[in-house]
C-alpha cells in the first residue's frame, strides 16, 4: 500500500460522512484504495516447466490513482502521437483570472467554455491569415484544474501545429503567433460564453474583469517542439497525470500531510504541511465528472477530415503496433524495472495464463465465455 492509499483508507469514513463528496469522487477513491488488492481478483499464471504459480491482481484503472494515472498517461500520449502531423508544434497555456475560478468549481459544466473559447480564437487566428484559403491548424487541448500547490486553477494546455492546411490542399508554415490577439480574443470569447451560460447576473463580474485585465488573459507560450519524440514526451507530462506524484508527498503521521513543490513563478522549493482532511479536499476537487473529456482535438486533429489523410504523420502506421506494445503492463514493467514479470523465477521459462479470479471466487474461462455469449444473445433479442 502506497502513502496515498494509506491516507485515504485511514480517513475513508470521515470523507464519506463529513465532506459529503460527489458520487464520482467516492467511486474513484474506492477504486484507488483497493487498487492491486488480490481480494478483488486478478489473473493466475503458471510455469509449464516447473509448475510455479504467480497471481497478478487487477488494477483500478482510475486516473486518480497514482499508478494507474501514469499508465493512462502513457496510453493516451501514444494515441495522441498517432494523430500528430510531422511538423513543428507550439505549446501554449491559456489561463484565466482568479476571480473566475469559483464559477467553474460551482458549475463544472462551464469547463466546456474553456475548450470552446480556445478553439474559436486559434481557428480564427489562422483563418485571418487568408480568409479565402481557410488555413486550418492541428489543435490538441488538455484541461488542467490544478496548479503545483494543488489549488483549484482551471487552465488549458494547447498544442498547436506551426502551420495550417488550406481547403485546396496547400500547407502554409506559420511561425508568428499574435499573442496580443490571442490574449484579448480569448478573454472576450470566454466572458461572452460565460455570460450566455450564467445569465445577466454575470454582467457585473464581466465588467470588473475587463477593467482589471485590460491586456486580456495571460497566454503563455512554451518553446517550440520540433522533434517528434520530444513532442510525445512533452505532451505525456500534461496528459492524465495524477494531481500529485507520490514522490512529492514527504510524510504522513496520521494527522498532517507534508508535501513539496517548486513554485511556478521563481522555481523556489516550497514545503507545506496541512491537516490530512484539508489535503484530501485539495486532491478530490480535481476529480472530473464521469465521461467528461479532459482532452479534445480540433482542426486537423478532429475526426472525419478525410481530405487531411495526405499529410505526413509524425508516427507512420508501420510503427503503431510496436509503440502500442510498450504500453502493455508486461512490457511496461520490463522497460521500467528491467525484468520480465512473466518469466518464472525458478526456471526462467515463460509463464502461461491459466485462469481469472474475481471477488475471492474462482471463475473458469468456460463460465466467462457463457456469460459473454448470454449478454450478446440478450442484446440481439
Amino acid at each position: 500500500m502506497n502513502i496515498l492509499q494509506e491516507i485515504f483508507k485511514d480517513n475513508y469514513e470521515i470523507i464519506q460522512y463529513t465532506l459529503h463528496p460527489r458520487d464520482v469522487e467516492m467511486e474513484n477513491i474506492s477504486k484507488m484504495i483497493y487498487c492491486g488488492d488480490p481480494s478483488f481478483g486478478g489473473a493466475m499464471y503458471a510455469c509449464p516447466h516447473c509448475g510455479n504459480l504467480k497471481f497478478v491482481p487487477f488494477r483500478c484503472k482510475s486516473r486518480f490513482c497514482p499508478t494507474c494515472g501514469v499508465k493512462y498517461s502513457q496510453e493516451r500520449s501514444t494515441q495522441m502521437a498517432f494523430k500528430l502531423i510531422r511538423c513543428t508544434h507550439r505549446h501554449c497555456v491559456f489561463t484565466i483570472d482568479e476571480e473566475l475560478r469559483h464559477f467553474f468549481l460551482e458549475d463544472r459544466s462551464l469547463l466546456d467554455c474553456l475548450f470552446q473559447a480556445v478553439r474559436s480564437v486559434v481557428l480564427r487566428m489562422f483563418h485571418n491569415l487568408n480568409k479565402s484559403k481557410n488555413f486550418v491548424p492541428g489543435i490538441v487541448c488538455v484541461l488542467h484544474t490544478f496548479g503545483r500547490p494543488l489549488e483549484w486553477n482551471p487552465h488549458i494546455h494547447c498544442l498547436i501545429s506551426e502551420g495550417g492546411f488550406s481547403d485546396d490542399g496547400f500547407w502554409r508554415v506559420v511561425k508568428h503567433f499574435n499573442y496580443t490577439l490571442l490574449r484579448k480574443s480569448f478573454q472576450t470569447a470566454l466572458l461572452n460564453l460565460l455570460e450566455s451560460r450564467i445569465g445577466p447576473s454575470f454582467k457585473k463580474t464581466k465588467a470588473l474583469i475587463y477593467h482589471k485585465d485590460k491586456n486580456g488573459f495571460y497566454v503563455y507560450a512554451k518553446p517550440n517542439l520540433c522533434d517528434t519524440d520530444a513532442v510525445i514526451k512533452y505532451i505525456s507530462r500534461y496528459l492524465g497525470r495524477p494531481v500529485i506524484a507520490l514522490k512529492r508527498i514527504d510524510s504522513y503521521d496520521g494527522t498532517n500531510v507534508t508535501f513539496h513543490y517548486n513554485r511556478h513563478e521563481d522555481n523556489a522549493f516550497v514545503k507545506r504541511t496541512l491537516p490530512v482532511i484539508d489535503f484530501i479536499k485539495l486532491l478530490i476537487q480535481h476529480i472530473p465528472e464521469k465521461n467528461f473529456k479532459m482532452t479534445r482535438y480540433y482542426g486537423l486533429y478532429s475526426r472525419h477530415r478525410n481530405k487531411d489523410q495526405s499529410l505526413w504523420k509524425a508516427v507512420p502506421k508501420s510503427k503503431h503496433l510496436l509503440m502500442k506494445t510498450f504500453t502493455k503492463w508486461r512490457e511496461d514493467i520490463l522497460l521500467s524495472f528491467g525484468y520480465d514479470p512473466l518469466k518464472c523465477k525458478q526456471c526462467n521459462h515463460e509463464m502461461q495464463f491459466v485462469e481469472l479470479y474475481y471477488n475471492h471466487r474462482r471463475v473458469s474461462l468456460e463460465e466467462l465465455y457463457e456469460r459473454a455469449m448470454a449478454k450478446v444473445k440478450c442484446r440481439s433479442a
